[in-house]
């Protein structure tokens, strides 16, 4: 891996770090907090990627519409259903509604950047 594409991906993992429990973003508002505008995709595969029992939220990232995007009934997608449940976000259907429970990035962090972990 180049030193490139590891700094992109640790960049997308600390920018779900900050999504605050009991709040989603989607994929497309992690890739542009992590400076790569237009990565979705990536953030997706870098979130598919993560080792066994990591610590970041991936739970907390979700499609632009509030959707689940794994399958609901595999394992994945009761986890993330049931993690998010736990931090009182209501998944109706394998949908979350955005206009409550979006995060919205604080106007600082996107001018100063991530806060360390």
């Amino acid at each position: 891996m180049t030193p490139e594409r590891a700094q992109r991906e640790q960049n997308i993992r600390d920018a779900v770090c900050q999504i605050p429990a009991g709040r989603v973003a989607s994929y497309g508002d992690v890739a542009k907090l992590a400076g790569l505008p237009r990565g979705a995709r990536e953030v997706g595969r870098v979130l598919r990627e993560l080792p066994e029992g990591s610590d970041v939220p991936w739970h907390r990232v979700v499609n632009s519409k509030g959707d689940i995007r794994l399958a609901l009934d595999s394992p994945a997608g009761r986890q993330q259903r049931d993690r998010l449940r736990a931090e009182g976000v209501v998944v109706d259907h394998g949908r979350i509604a955005m206009a409550t429970y979006a995060w919205r990035v604080d106007a600082d962090l996107l001018v100063w950047g991530m806060p360390p972990r």
